[in-house]
Formats: C-alpha cells, structure tokens, sequence
C-alpha cells in the first residue's frame, strides 16, 4: 500500500482544519501524508472548547478555527511545522487503541530531532503519569503532557491529535520549530498573562535546543523522508 506525500504547504489553521475534515469526510484507502507551515498566527481549539470561540479576540476570523480532535487550545503560527497523517481504520500502526495509536509518531518525532541533535524522547504512559504537573496549563494543548508526547528534559516539544471515523483516523501533529508567541494566545482567549510564562518554561523549541536558527525547510524534508519510510509499501 503506497502512501500519498504532498509537499508542504504554507497554509491558515482554517485551511488546514478543512483539508483534514475533507479528507475525512470520505474513506481513507491508502496512507496520505501533508505538512504545514503557517503565514501567520492562528488558535485551533479543540471540540469541547466551543465555549471560548466567542471570547476570542484574534483579529481575523480566517485566525481561528475548532478542530474535530479533543484536547487544548493550539497556536499555530511561523514558528511551528505541523503534519496531518491519514491511515485506513484498519492500518496496523493505529495499534489496540487511541493511546496505544500515537507511539509510533511519538518515537518518529523523538528520533528525528534527537538525530538534529535534541535530546528529545517520547513519553511513556508510566512517564506521564510521574510528571509533575504543577504549573500546567490545562487549557492549552502545549501546557500539559499527553503519553506519546515529545518532550526535552520534561519540557514539550511536539504535540499530538487524533480523530477517529469510521472512513479512516487523523494523526496530527505540532512541533515547536522556534519559540511561540504566547502571549498572543493569552490574550486572543482572555486568559492571564502569567499563563503565558507558564506555557514558556513548559516547552522547549528546537532553535532554543540548538541555539541557532532552524530551517524550516530541512525539518519538513526530514519529517517527510522518515513518514515516507515508515508508511510506504507495506
């Protein structure tokens, strides 16, 4: 089975969003692949966030968008590289469950930029479950740690999606290419300027990693080669 790569796109989170419903909306027969960059910034919250679509405050509507995946409130924006993975619902890499679906993207991530030279490792469900939460975040996707989930020294790198149809499963994930603009996120929801403090000590970036700029580019080659890789002829 032959996966589909496209090259990536520098897109809105509302174009995003729509391109991953769309392809949902019929059956996934084969694994398809799409990366994302973003122009400018944008919230994508997830579907049981409804109740923060009218307090948001960003200044374009194109800006803002509710995914069909749960979880926290996301930033998109030029500072993150995001992929959007397709699998049939019978795909043997979707494993016996929906935690149990996001290891292998974990570890991929993970070896991919410990092989940039981050020390990045995939967190366990026993690894979660030891962390220590004070400080989190709840609201925002970024400002909690999930199993599966990359993360440096505790502090989180890559975040993870999943949406489930009968027609195929969305695979989504976010990495954290340089460091976001969180006090846009703060203040386009109404939440205190401490949170975003809290959102900066509680991720890392690969730039702050490396100190020194990262070509979006070469990360988006890299990510894709490996999903190719993995997801090809099978």
């Amino acid at each position: 089975m032959n996966a589909v790569l496209s090259a990536c796109r520098v897109t809105s989170c509302v174009q995003e969003q729509a391109w991953n419903e769309a392809r949902l909306a019929r059956p996934v027969a084969r694994p398809t692949v799409q990366l994302w960059r973003y122009a400018g910034p944008g919230v994508v919250l997830g579907r049981r966030q409804y109740a923060l679509v009218q307090a948001c405050r960003l200044p374009g509507a194109d800006d803002l968008v509710v995914r069909g995946a749960g979880g926290g409130a996301v930033l998109t924006g030029p500072w993150m590289l995001s992929a959007s993975i397709l699998l049939p619902p019978d795909h043997p890499l979707l494993g016996t469950g929906v935690v149990a679906s996001y290891r292998w993207l974990g570890v991929l991530h993970a070896g991919l930029l410990r092989d940039l030279g981050i020390d990045a490792h995939a967190l366990s469900p026993d690894a979660v479950r030891h962390h220590d939460v004070a400080g989190s975040v709840p609201w925002a996707c970024f400002g909690e740690l999930s199993p599966w989930e990359v993360a440096v020294g505790g502090r989180k790198i890559v975040g993870l999606a999943q949406v489930r149809r009968k027609q195929g499963v969305l695979l989504a994930s976010g990495t954290l290419v340089s460091a976001p603009a969180w006090p846009v996120l703060c203040d386009a929801l109404g939440q205190p300027a401490e949170d975003a403090r809290r959102l900066a000590r509680l991720t890392t970036s690969c730039e702050e990693q490396l100190g020194a700029p990262v070509l979006m580019e070469v990360l988006a080659e890299r990510l894709s080669l490996a999903l190719l890789d993995l997801l090809g002829p099978h």
